[in-house]
């Protein structure tokens, strides 16, 4: 079992990545040492709230002119994935009943549903 805190501390101390974001990690692990994820991590939480505005603005602008930034897209989305209690992964229910009748649940009720795709939603 790996002690992140430690993990964190010697990786500030003999690594080119001498940020002061692993002091922040490394403080992280020390209040809680079974943290799950350092998103949960309440300064963590603060930090990436603060800066959720401008990374939206800058994956906007890029996705507008055509400029390739996956590594912080995936951020992102990994980030929206942990805030939110539905995901529109969700949606693979739908999907699932639509081409095998596997039915799906809904938030607005309760219980199991089926949909007869192709006869509700035929396109004009």
């Amino acid at each position: 079992e790996l002690n992140f805190s430690e993990v964190a501390g010697l990786w500030r101390g003999g690594c080119i990545i001498r940020a002061a974001l692993l002091e922040d990690i490394r403080t992280a692990y020390a209040q809680n040492p079974s943290l799950p994820n350092l998103l949960l991590d309440g300064t963590f939480a603060e930090k990436l709230e603060a800066a959720q505005e401008s990374t939206r603005h800058i994956v906007k602008l890029a996705v507008d002119n055509g400029i390739p930034i996956p590594a912080m897209m995936a951020c992102l989305s990994y980030f929206d994935s942990y805030r939110r209690d539905w995901l529109p992964a969700n949606l693979i229910q739908a999907q699932r009943d639509y081409f095998g009748a596997h039915t799906y649940e809904r938030i607005d009720r309760e219980g199991t549903f089926h949909t007869k795709w192709s006869d509700e939603f035929k396109a004009d």
